[in-house]
């Protein structure tokens, strides 16, 4: 007798399949966003991240503070610069895409939003500077019920 899958087991099943044909429909939980984008090798994938988030490499490039010669040379996507400033932009995206509605709108946030506790300055302008750090103090202050 075969066992017939609960709804949850099917809908897993599915969301997996899902993930792997199409990155325009995310469904990732907490760090599993950030993990979807890192290949086996521990190395954030910045072609599937230029992708998932539909913008060319030198999008992807400004966005994080980078040349676009860092993102569309082979061996440059793998420096640790490279990687750091991904990789930042992506947790902070991961932590505010669900109040934000969707990456759509977590990547919206994170270019255009200022935010007044941190001189008017936007998400993605403090990661640029090199103080992506002040945003993830700036979102635990949010988290633990402090005021914007």
């Amino acid at each position: 007798m075969s066992a017939i899958p609960k709804d949850g087991a099917r809908r897993t099943a599915v969301r997996h399949s899902a993930r792997s044909q199409a990155l325009s429909t995310h469904d990732f939980a907490g760090a599993g966003f950030v993990t979807h984008f890192i290949d086996k090798g521990g190395i954030v994938d910045v072609e599937r991240v230029a992708d998932a988030f539909r913008m060319t490499k030198g999008q992807l490039a400004e966005t994080a503070g980078l040349g676009t010669a860092t993102i569309s040379k082979s061996e440059r996507r793998s420096a640790p610069r490279t990687q750091a400033r991904v990789r930042e932009m992506l947790e902070i995206l991961s932590r505010i895409r669900e109040w934000a509605g969707g990456e759509t709108q977590a990547m919206a946030w994170y270019r255009a939003q200022p935010i007044p506790a941190l001189d008017g300055r936007t998400a993605e302008a403090l990661v640029k500077a090199g103080e992506a750090g002040a945003v993830r103090d700036y979102l635990d202050h949010l988290a633990l019920g402090g005021f914007a």
